[in-house]
């Protein structure tokens, strides 16, 4: 009877690297297609007007958790840290399935903003978008790292996914509150 978990076999983690690159790479191309051809998978008479405030509120919730992950890591509370930091993972999940479900029903909103605002929440835009698209791959090997107990190459990446994160979930919630008056 073999008692090795399946995680010990080199194969499997070969197999779940190349899952998590695709996931990686697939993840903003669906975003990118939901953007540049919303009305592809839009299913008539789909209430989703409430996912906004829904998808900010999950933001918010992320951001929270992933400070407190940090602060118990800090204190090297490692249970603590790693029940936040999954939390912060299935809430940035849960987000995300939303995010994509809006954005295939409702087409991209417009902001109304002139001038300096204008300028602020399309810096802000920019940065999200790119740095979220980043994100999800980061996220994905920062988890595998720790869940594999490969726990150097898990700090090392956690340095940069941490603070990435953080940002790309803070500015989401910015950024949700900058366009939530054109909302129709």
């Amino acid at each position: 009877m073999n008692t090795t978990s399946p995680a010990a076999n080199p194969g499997n983690h070969t197999k779940i690297r190349v899952t998590m690159a695709v996931l990686a790479a697939v993840v903003p191309l669906l975003v990118a297609i939901l953007h540049y051809f919303p009305e592809t998978f839009r299913i008539p008479g789909a209430q989703v007007k409430f996912l906004p405030a829904l998808n900010a509120g999950l933001n918010s919730l992320t951001a929270v958790f992933l400070l407190l992950g940090y602060y118990f890591i800090r204190r090297k509370e490692v249970l603590k840290h790693r029940a936040m930091m999954g939390t912060a993972f299935l809430l940035g999940a849960l987000f995300l399935v939303s995010y994509v479900v809006y954005h295939s029903q409702v087409p991209s909103t417009r902001f109304g903003g002139e001038g300096l605002i204008r300028t602020v929440y399309f810096t802000l835009l920019l940065s999200h978008i790119v740095l979220a698209a980043v994100t999800v791959g980061l996220v994905l090997f920062t988890l595998y790292f720790a869940l594999t107990e490969q726990f150097a190459k898990h700090r090392r990446i956690a340095r940069w996914t941490f603070p990435i994160w953080l940002y790309v979930s803070v500015t989401g919630v910015i950024v949700y509150f900058m366009i939530a008056p054109y909302y129709t």
